[in-house]
C-alpha cells in the first residue's frame, strides 16, 4: 500500500518558496527517530505539499557520545544559534534552565511559544545536518531544582574561565556527559558552589573568556574530537 505523507508549516514554505521543486521531485524526509524515507512530491497548494514515501534510505549514525547541554537561558537570537550549532555538532539532549543571570522568564502562553520556537530550531538544524533523530529538547527548569537531579551522565562539567583544569586533563568517560554553561554573564558564584556540590567539575576553553553561545559550541566540538565522531 502507497504511504502518503501531509507537510505543512516552515517545511513546506521551504520546500515550496526557497527550493521551488514542483510535482515529482524526489526529497528525503526523516521521522525523528532515526529513519529516514525517499519520497516524491506529488501535490503542492499554497502552505502544504504531499508526499509519496518510496522506501527507507540508511542514515548517517549518531554520534557515539551521550551529551546533555545544561544551557543556562540566554537572550532570544544567542539561544537560537546554540540551539542550532548544538544540533550540528551532535548532542542528544538541551535542557534550558533559568539561571539567576538569565534575562527574562516567560510562563503560560508565552513560555509555551518559546518552547515551540525552539523546537522549530532543533528541527530545522536537523534537515539542514542531514541527522534523523530530533534530540530531546527538556522543558525548561529553575536550576536549583535542575541541577541536583542529574542522574544521566558519569562525567559532569561546568564551563568556568577561571577553572585550572581543560578537557584534554579528562579521561574519557565510560557513560553520558554533562555540560553546564551559563547564560550571558556565566554563573554566579552561588551557581558554581551548587554544581560542584552536584558533581561538576570545573573547565576552561582556553585562556579567553567566551561568550554563553561559543562556550558550549567549543566544548562540544572539543569533546567531539577527543573522545567522539570528530576523530
Amino acid at each position: 500500500t502507497d504511504r502518503h505523507l501531509t507537510i505543512t508549516g516552515q517545511s513546506a514554505h521551504h520546500i515550496i518558496h526557497v527550493l521551488r521543486l514542483r510535482n515529482g521531485a524526489s526529497v528525503r524526509v526523516f521521522d525523528g527517530q532515526g529513519c529516514e524515507h525517499e519520497a516524491i512530491l506529488t501535490e503542492i497548494s499554497r502552505s502544504r505539499i504531499t508526499l509519496k514515501i518510496r522506501g527507507t534510505v540508511t542514515t548517517t549514525p549518531e554520534a557515539p557520545l551521550r551529551i546533555t547541554l545544561l544551557q543556562g537561558i540566554a537572550r532570544n537570537d544567542r539561544m537560537d544559534f546554540i540551539l542550532q550549532k548544538a544540533v550540528e555538532l551532535g548532542i542528544q539532549t538541551i535542557q534550558p534552565i533559568w539561571m539567576l543571570r538569565s534575562h527574562t522568564r516567560l510562563k503560560g502562553i508565552r513560555l509555551e511559544k518559546r518552547i515551540a520556537h525552539w523546537q522549530g530550531v532543533i528541527t530545522s538544524a536537523c534537515e539542514q545536518s542531514g541527522r534523523a533523530t530530533l534530540p530531546q529538547l527538556l522543558l525548561p527548569e529553575e536550576y536549583s531544582t535542575c541541577i541536583g537531579n542529574r542522574t544521566d551522565s558519569n562525567l559532569r562539567l561546568m564551563l568556568q574561565p577561571d577553572a585550572r583544569c581543560g578537557l584534554r586533563n579528562l579521561e574519557k568517560p565510560s557513560g553520558g556527559i554533562s555540560i553546564l554553561v551559563g547564560p550571558e554573564g556565566g554563573l554566579a558564584p552561588e551557581e558554581q558552589a551548587l554544581a560542584r556540590t552536584a558533581g561538576f567539575s570545573g573547565i576552561r576553553m582556553g585562556p579567553r573568556i567566551l561568550r554563553t553561545e561559543t562556550a558550549a559550541l567549543a566544548a562540544l566540538a572539543g569533546i567531539q574530537t577527543l573522545w567522539g565522531d570528530f576523530s
